[in-house]
């Protein structure tokens, strides 16, 4: 299991690295103001949050129980695709509450959203899988086992749509929180050469 802080360091600069790159190039230009300040605040603190949120039950068990039982929140799985509907919601009130716009809300809920996903695909590199699929499968699955098998043990055409899914779910961590960042006013353009 990767410590939080690895968590939370991959998000920010693995999967928002558009916003660094911005916030970065912004410093250096002298154009950040502090309202682009307070935007980058509550973005850092929505990613951190909800790539933090499946493992949220660790602040009970650890002083209650002295355990550190943190993938179960009673019989609900928190590192589940179930679960991470918390991320959305709470990502959608803290931007609503932020920009009173539904518009951006519901980009911060994608941001957040996106931020738990890389928690849960971490947690399946670390240990090799987690309850994806919760409640209609409560085993743990792993995307990434899929790819540490050779094509010749499995056949190549199983082999290949291993991979694609393995790369596709990391691709598309990576393309909600673009396109959040990119509503949210983080965004990379294409400039045609001159």
């Amino acid at each position: 299991m990767p410590y939080p802080v690895a968590h939370v360091l991959f998000f920010v600069f693995c999967v928002s690295a558009v916003a660094v790159y911005a916030t970065f190039s912004s410093i250096f230009r002298r154009e950040l103001s502090s309202r682009d300040l307070t935007g980058l605040l509550l973005l850092l603190f929505v990613g951190s949050a909800g790539t933090l949120l499946p493992d949220i039950m660790i602040v009970y068990n650890l002083p209650f129980k002295g355990s550190f039982e943190h993938c179960w929140a009673g019989p609900i799985a928190t590192h589940s695709f179930l679960f991470s509907s918390t991320a959305i919601l709470f990502g959608t009130l803290v931007g609503y509450v932020a920009y009173r716009q539904f518009g951006k809300a519901i980009y911060m809920g994608l941001f957040a959203e996106a931020a738990f996903l890389t928690h849960l695909l971490l947690d399946d590199i670390g240990e090799g899988g987690t309850e994806y699929l919760y409640p209609i499968y409560n085993g743990k699955v792993s995307v990434f086992s899929l790819m540490d098998v050779g094509f010749q043990e499995i056949g190549l055409l199983r082999y290949i749509i291993a991979s694609f899914i393995s790369v596709f779910f990391v691709c598309s961590i990576i393309m909600m929180a673009l396109v959040a960042l990119d509503h949210l006013g983080f965004e990379f353009k294409h400039r045609p050469e001159k």
